[in-house]
């Protein structure tokens, strides 16, 4: 480690404190109310939103993106530090050199400029940013031809020093990137993992002066469990060592979130205070909403933040269609999910039409039902089919029904007496629609306006 850039970042997060931070409580952190929910500025909070790309800090007109977000009712993006060059205008963190290679012992400093414009932007907005540290999509295939960390490319290492090749053709589901295994524990590549430090170090330069950041260590790893373990201490005790406090999770690649690598976070909490599940987002129907709740039950002795920072499905995309992405990001919502964003187009709705309705509608739900204040409860409800309908309850009070095409199904109310508000939300445009009333007391039929996706708050009424 570059012990006078350690002292650097120290002293430069320490100046811009005041008083202790280890117990901030305005930072972004698990509600002290209900842990599966998130807290910020000391108010819990439903993390949703959309964007039109994943890597947001290096778009050309973040700001107006940010604003285009927050006025859909978002207030969470995604932000890997990614900087392959997909679209024209992505640059890379380190200075390039007149010969064409980068010294990665020197950065650049437009890279490092747009992230503080992006942490200073979503700041002030009041928007939650959860960054992944590394994306493995950055390092292989036709993507790890021009990095600056191909010793081919840069000033710093050989192929021989560093045991990297000049190309790594497989698909990095395969895991075959010496770039992953540099650790202590893995590989002791001491000549590259010093690299990746500084790396880390420059972005907590920045983002320990913030208390909206979320921190992943990778995007659907495949990697060995050492790899985020390691990351995840450094980057706590670089926090510990600064003042602060941090909140950390590692994403798997696994679709099925039974499998065991999604183990590595769930057994965890010491290492992970949150739990990212975006790749159930590749399952459908009711079994999307089963594995989900599965979690849900496996954790409920040491309740976490259960993220869903990429929901898939979009018409024309590889994942599934428009449908599967609204009903994917409403069952998280009802089911206790702390957090759901549309993935980037075309793998799913970014901030497209359907996709700001569905923000705007669940700001509604919420305006009646806070999602902290509820739980999942399908069992009060009958005459369902599978994937027709999904509830989420404080019984006797609230009742949040959410209706994926259409329906009608039997809500059961019979030790809830009183008189209840029924208020529609039309998930397609996001507005109000038909007010009702049903009285408890006994099992009560609900049935959705039209067909299409509704979610109705049922709320008791003062008497």
């Amino acid at each position: 480690m570059n012990a006078t850039l350690k002292c650097s970042l120290i002293l430069a997060v320490a100046s811009s404190m005041t008083g202790s931070a280890a117990d901030n409580p305005n930072r972004i952190q698990p509600a002290s109310t209900n842990p599966w929910y998130w807290q910020f500025k000391g108010r819990p909070v439903l993390l949703v939103g959309g964007s039109k790309d994943d890597n947001l800090f290096q778009i050309p007109d973040l700001k107006e993106h940010l604003d285009a977000i927050r006025a859909a009712g978002g207030n969470y993006i995604r932000n890997t530090m990614s900087d392959r060059n997909d679209k024209g205008f992505e640059v890379y963190p380190f200075m390039r050199l007149p010969d064409g290679r980068y010294d990665l012992e020197r950065w650049n400093g437009e890279y490092w400029g747009r992230f503080e414009n992006m942490l200073g932007w979503t700041a002030e907005r009041d928007i939650i940013v959860q960054i992944e540290v590394w994306d493995r999509f950055d390092y292989s295939t036709r993507n790890w031809e021009p990095h600056p960390y191909n010793p081919k490319n840069n000033v710093n290492y050989t192929c021989e020093q560093s045991g990297f090749a000049g190309q790594y053709p497989d698909h990095p589901g395969q895991n075959k990137q010496p770039f992953f295994f540099t650790t202590p524990r893995q590989r002791n590549n001491t000549v590259v993992l010093k690299y990746q430090q500084r790396f880390v170090e420059k972005l907590l330069s920045s983002t320990l002066r913030h208390d909206h950041i979320l921190y992943c260590m990778d995007n659907e790893t495949s990697a060995q469990e050492a790899w985020g373990a390691y990351w995840a201490g450094f980057i706590r005790e670089r926090a510990r060592q600064a003042g602060k406090r941090v909140c950390l999770t590692e994403m798997w690649d696994a679709w099925d979130l039974k499998a065991a690598e999604h183990g590595r976070t769930f057994d965890h909490p010491e290492r992970y205070d949150f739990c990212d599940v975006s790749q159930n987002n590749q399952k459908k129907g009711q079994e999307h909403w089963d594995n989900f709740q599965w979690v849900r039950t496996r954790l409920a002795s040491q309740p976490r933040p259960l993220n869903t920072v990429k929901t898939y499905g979009a018409d024309g995309g590889r994942f599934g269609n428009n449908r599967d992405g609204l009903e994917r990001f409403w069952r998280h919502v009802i089911g206790g999910a702390a957090s759901g964003r549309f993935h980037r187009p075309d793998s799913g709705l970014g901030l497209s039409e359907p996709a700001g309705a569905a923000l705007r509608a669940a700001r509604k739900l919420e305006s009646r039902i806070k999602p902290w204040e509820v739980e999942p409860a399908n069992a009060l409800l009958s005459e369902r089919s599978d994937n027709e309908a999904y509830l989420a309850a404080r019984p006797g009070q609230a009742y949040a029904l959410y209706f994926t095409d259409g329906g009608s199904v039997g809500l059961n109310l019979e030790a809830a007496p009183g008189s209840y508000d029924v208020r529609w939300i039309s998930i397609a445009s996001g507005e109000w629609g038909k007010q009702e009333q049903v009285r408890g007391g006994a099992v009560v039929t609900v049935s959705a306006p039209a067909p299409g996706h509704w979610v109705a708050a049922i709320c008791r009424q003062p008497e």
